[in-house]
């Protein structure tokens, strides 16, 4: 990520932090735990096996995969401190390692995880392929990559009101819950623009990842992501 870009998109996720959780839950009707879930479940590891979730936000990802994993070591990792302040604050009575990390250079040797999983990362990064590669490299033979984010709709007969949401709905939500429309506008920008689904799938290829598989989710806006070192 440029350095312009990367301290606008840490400057935005630093104001919007506090409600974070809530935007969360209303403008996906409350699917949104359903689809960490479900990444989770894409995740194979040993029982004592390590875990990085990138771009950890608020800490969801990690927690669920603290869950599963009781005895596995969990990584929080995220370039925003005011996330990460709340992921502490939220589970601080869990065993997760929380560290400030940028995804295109990565504070870890190589072969390092069972597993890495992030949600809303990749759309928010000026060299996807880039960081894949970066993610593959910290990851173990056999590890397992798992990548929930937004997708486009597709053109079909819903798009008219799909994209009336995330164009219009999102921000005026992000205006009344989070007084940061600005914020909420480039999220469903960022959505409009980014990969398709199939697109997302050969950039895993591409980076070296093999069975690369993927399911969508809410009118198809929402992809997961899921292949193996």
């Amino acid at each position: 990520m440029n350095v312009s870009k990367a301290a606008s998109v840490q400057k935005m996720f630093d104001a919007i932090a506090g409600q974070y959780d809530l935007m969360n839950r209303v403008m996906t009707m409350g699917q949104d735990q359903r689809w960490r879930r479900f990444v989770v479940s894409r995740i194979d590891i040993p029982e004592q096996g390590r875990v990085l979730d990138l771009a950890t936000g608020t800490g969801d990802i990690a927690a669920l995969l603290a869950e599963e994993y009781p005895k596995g070591h969990i990584s929080g990792g995220d370039f925003s401190q005011h996330m990460l302040h709340f992921a502490k604050k939220r589970f601080a009575d869990t065993a997760i390692d929380w560290q400030a990390c940028d995804a295109n250079h990565l504070p870890f040797g190589d072969n390092i995880f069972d597993g890495v999983t992030f949600g809303y990362l990749l759309r928010n990064v000026d060299d996807v392929p880039r960081v894949l590669k970066e993610i593959h490299r910290v990851l173990k033979p056999g590890g397992t990559i798992v990548s929930l984010d937004t997708t486009p709709p597709a053109r079909n007969i819903l798009y008219p009101f799909i994209s009336a949401y995330l164009r219009y709905g999102i921000p005026i939500l992000g205006r009344m819950i989070a007084s940061d429309e600005a914020a909420y506008s480039y999220l469903t920008g960022s959505t409009m623009g980014f990969y398709t689904a199939d697109e997302l799938a050969a950039a895993f290829t591409s980076a070296g990842f093999k069975t690369v598989q993927y399911q969508k989710f809410m009118c198809g806006t929402i992809a997961v992501h899921w292949g193996v070192k």
